[in-house]
């Protein structure tokens, strides 16, 4: 019954009922670099500027075809690998690579360097999930920890993203030291670099990896899914790798599978030059795979975002189904897709009492198992002379 009076007839829309969720983007690459002579009207230094795969807009990055910087050429090997959607980013490059390391950090207070990252969502309704600096992610000044990832460390675990590190590309003890700067999840480190044709020079050039790395991620993303892993995934568009790579698949000695133990990803010469690893850097086995590290956080955020619609509605029975059917629909899509092994929404009745509620607060919890990448295939081979009467039998017969 309305509360004011009517004499005639009205329609009443009832709004009530679960709400589709749909995944965020998991592929967007966030990478930061230089471009001196960029076009500055559209990429101006210290800002963000979003890329949906425009190649022919990422050549403003060299206006006067020079050559200079770092942004062109890695944003080219990204696109070898994928149409991609990008965050660009460019700084001023320093007088020497300290000076530039600086511009690359950047302040948080000034919205500078990688900090200038943070802008995508509010400007561009976007948010970098994979994060790079090639040419600045390598080095271990005075044998410390790089400052570009350090800063990145921070970045990527407030916004549920991965960042990309190179290695030294130097030996494979300098590249475990380096991995042993790290304990997080959200960082995967690869060794060693990769060999790109240079059409000005007419020869092979080193680069570093991370871009290319970033591209099959983004990759596999769109072509099989944000929980499939990116190893055993061919890098297109290279001649080779900076310094040679000893690989079997059986030999647990090997130099391939050492980096891999040491929670180095590597790249392998195999049917093509392969991405070959799983594993981040987290000193947590539980979340040790890259792969289930981001579809966790692909789940928490789509579900996160979806549920807007939600808050500041008043409680009742109706509001608490619709949430939680909601999350369960979304978990049940992901299992049949795959990128769940199960999932469960409930509602826990001694976290929600009456004071809790009264208080605006509801809890919801549910649980995920997302599918852990085979890692290890083994298999058992017997000997069985048997076959030996069988064959005397086929002959006599």
């Amino acid at each position: 019954m309305g509360l004011d009076f009517l004499h005639g007839i009205e329609t009443l829309e009832d709004d009530s009922g679960s709400r589709p969720i749909q995944t965020v983007k998991s592929s967007v690459i966030g990478i930061i670099g230089t471009a001196p002579d960029a076009d500055p009207n559209i990429f101006p230094l210290n800002e963000p500027v979003l890329l949906k795969n425009e190649p022919r807009k990422a050549a403003a990055l060299d206006a006067t075809g020079n050559g200079l910087g770092t942004l062109l050429d890695n944003m080219n090997l990204i696109y070898k690998q994928a149409g991609a959607m990008t965050v660009i980013t460019r700084v001023e490059e320093g007088a020497d690579i300290d000076a530039t390391l600086t511009n690359v950090v950047g302040s948080a207070s000034s919205m500078s360097g990688v900090h200038a990252f943070k802008g995508a969502q509010s400007e561009f309704g976007v948010e970098p999930r994979l994060y790079i600096a090639p040419g600045f992610t390598s080095q271990r000044p005075g044998g410390a920890k790089n400052p570009v990832m350090a800063e990145l460390e921070g970045i990527i675990n407030s916004a549920r993203a991965i960042a990309i590190g190179d290695g030294p590309g130097t030996t494979d003890e300098d590249a475990v030291a380096m991995a042993g700067d790290f304990g997080s999840p959200r960082v995967y480190l690869v060794e060693p670099g990769i060999k790109l044709w240079d059409t000005e020079a007419q020869g092979y050039v080193n680069m570093p990896a991370s871009a290319a790395v970033a591209g099959v991620i983004s990759r596999t993303d769109q072509e099989k899914g944000f929980w499939w892993s990116p190893s055993n995934k061919e890098i297109f568009g290279i001649g080779g790798i900076t310094r040679p790579m000893q690989f079997s698949l059986s030999d647990v000695n090997s130099q391939a599978n050492y980096l891999n133990e040491q929670k180095i990803a590597t790249i392998v010469n195999k049917n093509g030059y392969r991405l070959w690893g799983n594993r981040t850097t987290s000193m947590d086995p539980k979340w040790a795979f890259l792969s289930v590290r981001r579809t966790a956080d692909m789940i928490y955020e789509s579900i996160e975002a979806a549920m807007l619609w939600a808050m500041d509605r008043p409680f009742s029975a109706q509001l608490l189904l619709d949430i939680m059917e909601s999350v369960q629909n979304y978990l049940n899509f992901l299992i049949a897709r795959g990128a769940l092994l199960g999932g469960t929404v409930w509602l826990d009745t001694e976290l929600n009492t009456a004071s809790t509620m009264e208080a605006g607060q509801l809890y919801i919890d549910f649980d995920i198992e997302p599918p852990a990448p085979l890692e290890r295939l083994t298999f058992t081979a017997h000997r069985n002379n048997g076959y030996y009467e069988e064959l005397i039998k086929k002959v006599a017969a």
